[in-house]
């Protein structure tokens, strides 16, 4: 069976075109490889605000934590949120030294 260039050339010019409509569809597709790395992508913006809300998660249990057993840190909070002060107790308020010399001027 002998195979003859024009056979050839016909097969190449059915198969070509068929080929890179294949590779079209697998990189620009809906299941494409742009579609994959842009789901990749997201998908590891998602697993970092994942850990950072596991973090904060932590901390809150924490500072849940110290407000239930720790009457120190309710005490601080109370002092400098609330400016609370305990029985016989002043603050004494300066001013800064900027402050006092913008005022001498």
């Amino acid at each position: 069976m002998k195979i003859n260039k024009k056979e050839i050339i016909r097969f190449f010019i059915y198969f070509i075109p068929f080929l890179i409509l294949i590779i079209v569809w697998m990189g620009f597709g809906d299941r494409g490889f742009i579609h994959l790395y842009s789901m990749e992508k997201e998908r590891q913006e998602y697993i970092g605000r994942i850990k950072k809300l596991e973090e904060e998660n932590q901390r809150l249990w924490a500072e849940i934590d110290r407000l239930r057993n720790d009457k120190e840190y309710i005490e601080e909070l109370a002092r400098k949120k609330l400016g609370l002060l305990k029985e016989n107790e002043v603050i004494f308020r300066f001013r800064k030294k900027e402050d006092s010399v913008n005022q001498g001027d």
